[in-house]
């Protein structure tokens, strides 16, 4: 028996003896039949001083037919006991966070000094492909886009639907945002999508290859703040700074990483990015929850074949014996 075998309802066994409950306990069935009537009934009764009394004949069954009868009702109960098989439930993607991610598209991303496919390419072309894909393998969280240099704006709001996400990746571009890098406009920014949504478990993946340049909101200032809303926060420096045209706050991305539980990543190239987004989906991971619907399959079939199937023996064997009975008298009548 399968591991996963179940009876939905089991107390139906408890009608098994029901039918000999019935057989003891419950008179026959009398029914009235067509009867000869007899000249010299009275007659006998006075010769044989015997008084007239009613009667019935209770016809009997042999013992085969009880047994079938009685293996039909078993079955038919084990068909309406449903017997199935239960299977595990099936998994599903549980939404259980808002991934914010905060790109950097100042006129330094512009720079050609990484490499895609062995030839030069922008900061930004070989972020935004390894990103197309970190995007598209986070079923489960609710992504939103923040592009930020001179300013900070949001380009796509939090949502499920990653498609839409990717594809407004995919519009943007190096300048759309002006010039400089203000990182702490772009955390505070961050922190106010945050704020209008309801869901507790909030993580920003903050990317930039520069200097935070702005005076009025300064990066740690908006760390602090981010911490208070419960913000975790993953910077990613872009470029190796021991290279000329590099110009990257090391310290600072450190330094807003540990005040927000987060952790800070180097990618000096397209190769470490990618090895970069693999560990944070092992520090961030999608979760799973049980589907409330288990996969049923329904076996009351089996059972309610078989007894059909051994009434329709039953009937073919009776109606055989009773041919077999009555071919014999009528030959007995001719010989």
């Amino acid at each position: 028996m399968p591991d996963n075998f179940e009876i939905a309802y089991p107390w139906v066994f408890f009608l098994v003896p029901l039918p000999l409950l019935i057989y003891f306990f419950l008179p026959a069935l009398r029914i009235k039949s067509a009867s000869l009537f007899l000249p010299v009934f009275n007659k006998a009764l006075d010769y044989t001083r015997q008084k007239p009394r009613k009667s019935a004949l209770v016809k009997r069954r042999n013992f085969l037919v009880w047994l079938g009868l009685f293996l039909c009702w078993v079955l038919l109960l084990v068909a309406i006991s449903s017997p199935q098989l239960v299977g595990k439930p099936e998994m599903k993607v549980k939404t259980s966070r808002n991934f914010l991610i905060a790109a950097d598209i100042s006129f330094s991303m512009a720079q050609s000094d990484w490499t895609i496919n062995g030839k030069k390419a922008r900061r930004w072309d070989a972020v935004k492909q390894v990103m197309h894909e970190f995007i598209k393998k986070r079923k489960g969280d609710r992504m939103g886009l923040i592009f930020f240099a001179s300013n900070a704006y949001i380009q796509a709001p939090f949502t499920p639907d990653l498609q839409v996400v990717d594809q407004m990746l995919e519009e943007a571009d190096v300048g759309m945002a002006g010039q400089l890098t203000y990182i702490g406009k772009a955390i505070t920014k961050g922190v106010e999508m945050f704020e209008r949504d309801t869901i507790k478990t909030k993580v920003m993946l903050l990317l930039t290859d520069g200097v935070d340049a702005g005076s009025d909101i300064l990066p740690l200032d908006a760390a602090d703040l981010a911490k208070r809303d419960t913000v975790r926060i993953y910077t990613i420096g872009i470029g190796d700074p021991g290279k000329a045209g590099v110009d990257l706050d090391e310290r600072t991305l450190q330094e807003i990483a540990r005040v927000t539980n987060g952790q800070y990543f180097r990618a000096k190239d397209k190769a470490r990015l990618e090895e970069i987004y693999t560990e944070l989906d092992t520090l961030e991971p999608i979760e799973y929850e049980e589907e409330q619907n288990k996969p049923i399959t329904l076996l009351y079939y089996y059972p309610l074949g078989a007894a059909i199937g051994v009434l329709l023996v039953m009937v073919v064997i009776l109606t055989i014996v009773n041919f077999i009975k009555l071919f014999n008298q009528r030959k007995e009548l001719y010989v």
